[in-house]
């Protein structure tokens, strides 16, 4: 490989990390002076181009974000004109006019963190379908290309193609201004945003498809987002609940599996590979939740309750330290204020840890009608492992083969086959 080869090859490296850091600020930076994310996107496409003919050549710049916004507001300026609309948006535009030197990276707009706020309000709006918020996010906050996105959903890259490109028709058709939401709406749409970070950081957490347990790269993608958000409005508790929840549950993520790739339970991990920076900034996080909440006059939200029970986890150095009974409390305490037959079932395995698997049995087994949960393999894979504990492996075999036969990840598929396989074969030993 020659020397400029050498080099083309490190600055088109540079140019996807660079694009990866900026490409939310400079489409949202685009999207308020056009007022449309498709076109914005398309000149934040346009900057990117250019990048890739001219940082081969000339060198990534200093300040490359500011390099980058300075070429998408010259594309917006032509399209302007081109439309014949530059007048309408003189005000906007007028500083952009003037001729500029490539290199001339004068500041970063002073609303980039107004603009990220209302690109991810914008993204994730509730007028869109869960799909499209997620694949939407992903595209305009997380950097990701369509392809990424849609081998990390194991859908069709056609599919996810058309999820954002009916996200974006759906906005233009609802007229939603690029604005930041107020009153009771920004509630709504925050509510929204959160969902959305929290279902991309629980695909990468625990992948429901596919041959891998983890996907760490969708959960740093959603914990970026969080800390982004958490910025941008420090006074919101379940964005800091959320960041701390993140923050926790991604400090386990090397423990959660072994050498060969395959799943390895909770109380099983080696805490000795939880990483100790992730955990002191979810613990940190979840101080400012409780903090913004005690200003405001209110509780623990449900994400901030969920960072505490996984600050539970976080404390203890050992398995046999943690603090079940409160873990027990504070799923009372979510389900009182968020009800729902998933909770409950993670409530049963705190139940069964703290006070014994009859009696997290107990609050299982109220589960098995319930028509949410008939194909969601946790319930079976949950009774199994309280059957085994208390012993009846013939039951337990049952249910760790139903669970196996509803999960659609195939390293989660193997483990329950393999503790099938094992309460088969001490039943068969206890017969003979």
């Amino acid at each position: 490989m020659t020397a400029q080869q050498t080099g083309g090859s490190s600055a088109h490296r540079a140019i996807e990390a660079v694009w990866r850091i900026e490409s939310a600020r400079l489409i949202a930076g685009l999207a308020r002076i056009t007022g449309d994310i498709g076109t914005a996107e398309e000149l934040a496409q346009d900057a990117l181009v250019a990048a890739l003919e001219q940082w081969p050549h000339s060198g990534v710049p200093q300040n490359a974000g500011a390099w980058l916004m300075t070429v998408g507001k010259r594309r917006a300026a032509d399209l302007f004109r081109r439309n014949r609309r530059f007048e309408q948006r003189r005000e906007d535009l007028g500083a952009l006019v003037a001729a500029q030197r490539d290199d001339d990276v004068s500041d970063a707009d002073d609303d980039v963190g107004d603009d990220l706020l209302r690109l991810i309000f914008i993204a994730c709006h509730p007028v869109l379908s869960t799909d499209a918020r997620v694949a939407l996010t992903l595209r305009l906050l997380g950097g990701l290309s369509t392809e990424d996105i849609a081998r990390a959903f194991f859908v069709p890259v056609s599919t996810i193609a058309q999820r954002i490109v009916r996200a974006k028709r759906t906005l233009a058709a609802a007229n939603v201004p690029f604005e930041l939401p107020h009153g009771d709406d920004r509630a709504a749409r925050l509510s929204s945003v959160l969902e959305v970070i929290y279902l991309i950081f629980n695909e990468g957490y625990s992948a429901s498809a596919g041959d891998d347990v983890l996907r760490p790269e969708l959960c740093e993608d959603a914990l970026r987002l969080g800390r982004i958000l958490a910025e941008l409005v420090p006074k919101e508790p379940e964005v800091h609940g959320l960041v701390a929840l993140m923050e926790l549950q991604a400090s386990r993520l090397r423990a959660r599996i072994d050498s060969s790739g395959d799943a390895v339970r909770l109380m099983e991990q080696d805490r000795g590979r939880w990483d100790q920076l992730l955990i002191r900034r979810g613990l940190a996080a979840l101080e400012r939740a409780q903090r913004c909440a005690h200003r405001r006059g209110d509780g623990l939200g449900p994400y901030a309750l969920q960072g505490a029970i996984a600050a539970c986890h976080g404390r203890a150095r050992r398995a046999e330290e943690t603090d079940w009974q409160r873990i027990v409390a504070l799923y009372d305490a979510l389900a009182a204020l968020t009800p729902s037959p998933v909770v409950e079932l993670n409530r049963a395995v705190a139940v069964a840890m703290a006070f014994g698997a009859a009696a997290g049995l107990q609050v299982a087994e109220g589960l098995r009608d319930e028509p949410t949960l008939q194909r969601y393999y946790l319930l079976p894979a949950v009774r199994g492992d309280l059957l085994e504990r208390l012993g009846r492996r013939g039951d337990a075999r049952v249910e760790f083969e139903r669970a196996a036969a509803l999960t659609e990840n195939s390293k989660e598929r193997d483990l329950l086959l393999r503790r099938a396989a094992v309460c088969g074969a001490r039943e068969s030993s206890q017969a003979n």
